[in-house]
């Protein structure tokens, strides 16, 4: 049954499942202040690309001081902006809805308690996504650089309910998703957005800080060393917190905790180290923002292990390192490089 679909956010999630979403029939619009993309959208469509056929999609897009013209009976509206703006987006996408639409947390970091705050839990659903990363570069054309979960469906969505229950509104919407990608459901919804975030916390900030990719980081002994680090870390954190962490970038968030000694940091390297020479290189978003000269989530996503880790006696002082090298990167008292990650270790004592 057709939808009616709102997106607080037309940058690349919002437009590559707001694509999807609009080419399966779905009334789909899309709200940003970015102008030109708005403009764009309206005069050519969105043109999408990634490990599937191209398309182009023609959602509505509005821009954001017209939003308040919007009716309000929209079913789902997706709030797919930086986890800074969650607040005032919430508060966008709950006015839109009808009495029983939901507010889905389309976001990284840790959101969904954001944005209960302001829609209640009630009307909120939890959205993890892995293995989907997407850029905007330019308005109108939005890519998806990583490979297709298939029929993977815990690799790439999975919607959870804030109180653990498989409720048929949080079904129904993993069956919408799945003309994307791979989507299920999920009474984890904690321990699924730590992983997420774990996952983040061991890429994002690396690559912002250094302008290395994805490629190039895994094929450094530093950039490894890194990345082990902030895994471990981020995991310690979260099993002091209680949470059931399901496994994330090829290995249990146990093993990753126990990076500390000797031979499981030794097998977590070589696991990370390449086998074969790779053409992929891709931009995590945190990357994308200092490409683009935005504010990243860095006090959101490090920062987050850092404060909770403080509050449970773990120590993360690679993380905090990571999260005061990034402050310099975005305040431009330090340019991104490759020098940094070596900063960042030294910093930390490591």
């Amino acid at each position: 049954m057709s939808k009616k679909i709102l997106f607080v956010g037309a940058g690349a999630i919002g437009s590559y499942l707001g694509s999807f979403l609009s080419r399966a029939g779905h009334d789909v619009t899309l709200v940003d202040a970015w102008a030109e993309q708005v403009e764009t959208i309206r005069r050519q469509g969105i043109s999408v690309t990634g490990p599937h056929d191209p398309f182009n999609a023609r959602p509505t897009a509005v821009h954001l001081h017209e939003a308040q013209r919007l009716p309000r009976d929209f079913d789902l509206a997706f709030v797919a902006m930086k986890v800074y703006d969650t607040e005032w987006a919430a508060q966008l996408a709950l006015r839109h809805l009808s009495a029983d639409g939901v507010v889905v947390s389309s976001q990284n970091c840790w959101p969904d308690p954001r944005v209960a705050a302001v829609a209640g839990a009630g009307r909120s659903l939890g959205l993890i996504m892995s293995k989907i990363g997407v850029a905007c570069w330019k308005p109108g054309t939005v890519e998806r650089g990583m490979e297709r979960g298939g029929n993977k469906g815990h690799d790439v969505f999975r919607v959870g309910e804030h109180d653990g229950r498989i409720t048929p509104r949080a079904q129904e919407l993993a069956e919408i998703l799945s003309v994307v990608d791979g989507s299920l459901t999920t009474d984890n919804l904690w321990g699924e957005r730590w992983s997420k975030l774990c996952a983040n916390s061991m890429g994002n900030p690396v690559q912002g800080m250094s302008g290395l990719g994805s490629g190039e980081i895994a094929g450094s002994e530093v950039g490894r060393a890194i990345a082990i680090h902030l895994a471990g870390e981020s995991a310690r954190v979260g099993l002091a917190l209680g949470y059931k962490i399901p496994k994330f970038n090829g290995e249990a968030a146990e093993r990753w905790a126990d990076s500390t000694r000797r031979e499981t940091y030794q097998a977590l390297d070589e696991m990370l180290t390449p086998k074969t020479a790779s053409t992929r290189n891709w931009k995590a978003s945190m990357a994308q923002d200092v490409t683009k000269g935005r504010p990243t989530e860095i006090d959101y996503m490090n920062g987050h292990v850092v404060a909770q880790g403080r509050a449970k006696g773990v120590p993360t002082p690679v993380s905090a390192a990571v999260v005061e090298v990034m402050h310099e990167v975005e305040s431009g008292a330090r340019k991104p490089a490759p020098e940094n990650i070596g900063a960042v270790l030294k910093r930390a004592g490591v």
